[in-house]
């Protein structure tokens, strides 16, 4: 298992997206650009990969461990930090609500307009059986 295999696998277990990422290495004074580290993240044979070194996974778990622990001074509770960042809205229902955000059903029913009257249409004629020729 090489170190770009070890970093996708912790961004997706632990939810993380590339600001999330940017982030926790800032925590460590290491800085990196989107674009390089969008690089770590793509397929073997893809032109714009990169290999991940032993440096930045290592820099990466150093600020992992203050993201999720916090420091010696100001501790926290890793459940609490996780938690409390939000979630993919896009997987389900359930977590829009937990948002306070509506279901998609409940957004469209606020655009429709109920006080409508049934539209009764010029071109439909009540007879037409009788026009069968």
């Amino acid at each position: 298992m090489t170190n770009n295999d070890v970093f996708k696998k912790l961004r997706v277990a632990l939810m993380l997206r590339d600001d999330d990422i940017m982030e926790i290495l800032g925590l460590v004074n290491f800085k990196i650009g989107k674009s390089e580290l969008a690089a770590f993240f793509r397929k073997e044979d893809h032109p714009n990969y990169r290999e991940c070194g032993n440096q930045i996974l290592r820099n990466f778990l150093n600020g992992l461990v203050l993201y999720l622990r916090g420091t010696k001074e100001n501790p926290t509770f890793p459940g609490a930090v996780l938690k409390s960042k939000p979630m993919d809205t896009k997987k389900s229902v359930n977590t829009q609500k937990n948002l306070g955000r509506p279901d998609f059903k409940t957004t469209q029913r606020k655009k429709v307009d109920v006080a409508l009257s049934s539209v009764k249409y010029k071109n439909k004629t009540k007879n037409n059986s009788k026009k069968k020729s």
